[in-house]
């Protein structure tokens, strides 16, 4: 297969997780949609792709997953509630929300693993490079993450994943590489493991949630392997993938919060309304008047 270094226009967002880590409350409510100060999870990673360059986005959903298509769809009824009582600004945000990008879905019917979900996206992105992005690393920046590695794409071809260092007592929630490092923040990934131990993690580079991919991983994804958690690993793809393509790392410019636990969605919340002139009173005046502080 020959491949062109068009820009790429394409991102799927794998959301069909089923948000154990937050029951009760995502039984019928996404954890994408959980808000972070005044907008849903969600909402930082599609402006990402759109800032980006991405102008077709791919929402791998799940049953309990409705809630994300109704936000970006319309709500006539709430627009036409908030025109008739004068709220205008409130008014163009609801429209805009709706009109920021072209959104499809798929289902998840099976809840298989981040490597099947990304092969549900397949026969959209079969013969182009593309972009993934999981909402619950939500990354801020001067300059988008996802752009970051669609730069190292543009100088160096192949598949790019974002790396950051991580302490050893955490490595093993993470795929981690062992790489050559190229310097100014890019790697040449030779081997990858998933969640391996601490003892047997290859550096203390894990790969983050953003992702340049080529096409040549869905092959290697149908095959269906299973791997860690009984499930089909994109890691152990892009395993396979080396040797026969360029795979990169880069190590990031930026700041992530982890919004897939309890305890990182409330750090985040914290530290982001505390930069917020608006909010951070608020937070500080909270803490001074609990008892437990």
């Amino acid at each position: 297969m020959v491949l062109s270094m068009d820009p790429v226009k394409k991102c799927l967002f794998p959301v069909a997780g089923l948000g154990t880590r937050f029951l009760p409350v995502t039984k019928e409510i996404a954890k994408e949609m959980l808000p972070l100060v005044n907008r849903p999870i969600i909402s930082y990673g599609v402006e990402e792709a759109l800032a980006s360059g991405c102008s077709d986005l791919i929402m791998i959903t799940g049953r309990a997953k409705r809630s994300i298509e109704n936000y970006f769809d319309r709500s006539f009824e709430l627009e036409e509630l908030l025109k008739s009582r004068g709220k205008m600004d409130l008014y163009k945000k609801m429209v805009e929300i709706s009109e920021l990008a072209e959104i499809l879905y798929v289902r998840q019917r099976e809840p298989l693993g981040l490597g099947h979900a990304v092969l549900c996206g397949e026969r959209f992105c079969r013969d182009e490079y593309f972009g993934v992005i999981l909402p619950d690393d939500v990354f801020l920046g001067e300059t988008p993450i996802l752009s970051q590695l669609l730069e190292v794409h543009r100088r160096w071809g192949g598949t790019v994943v974002a790396l950051e260092k991580v302490p050893r007592d955490e490595i093993s929630r993470y795929g981690v590489v062992r790489s050559e490092d190229m310097g100014n923040g890019v790697h040449r990934i030779l081997d990858m493991v998933e969640k391996p131990r601490s003892d047997e993690a290859p550096s203390d580079y894990a790969i983050m949630g953003r992702y340049v991919l080529s096409p040549a991983v869905f092959p290697l994804l149908a095959e269906g392997r299973v791997g860690a958690g009984g499930e089909i690993q994109l890691t152990d793809a892009l395993r396979r993938l080396i040797g026969s393509e360029p795979v990169w790392g880069y190590v990031y410019q930026g700041r992530r919060f982890d919004c897939g636990t309890q305890k990182g969605w409330l750090a985040a919340n914290i530290q982001l309304a505390l930069e917020d002139p608006e909010l951070r009173e608020v937070v500080l005046d909270s803490i001074k008047g609990s008892k437990n502080f």
